[in-house]
């Protein structure tokens, strides 16, 4: 699996709840967190492939392997395979992300 986003289409911010709500009628387990502005994850890898969605706020996540940065808005969606060093900065208003532990491909 290679890391990806998709960005949110609509041109509104999508309700958090609603869109949590939509997440876990897929049948994954979801959990939630959120961050305070300017929070940070120093890099960090998983054992599993990591489906997360921005419900509010903001927060850049970065590959220091590859100097990537990706920019996540509310209802914009990250793909991260197992194993992939990450870390993230959160954005000026917060964070809450919704997030699935899937099994590494």
């Amino acid at each position: 699996m290679p890391t990806t986003i998709t960005r949110w289409a609509d041109s509104t911010p999508p309700n958090p709840d609603v869109l949590l709500t939509r997440l876990r009628a897929t049948g994954q387990r979801y959990t939630t967190w959120s961050n305070a502005p300017g929070d940070t994850y120093a890099p960090h890898s998983h054992s599993y492939d990591k489906h997360l969605v921005c419900l509010s706020g903001s927060i850049r996540f970065t590959l220091p392997a590859t100097g990537a940065a990706m920019e996540l808005s509310a209802g914009d969606e990250l793909r991260l395979p197992a194993g992939t060093p990450h870390g993230a900065i959160v954005g000026v208003d917060g964070v809450q992300c919704a997030e699935a532990h899937l099994a590494a491909c």
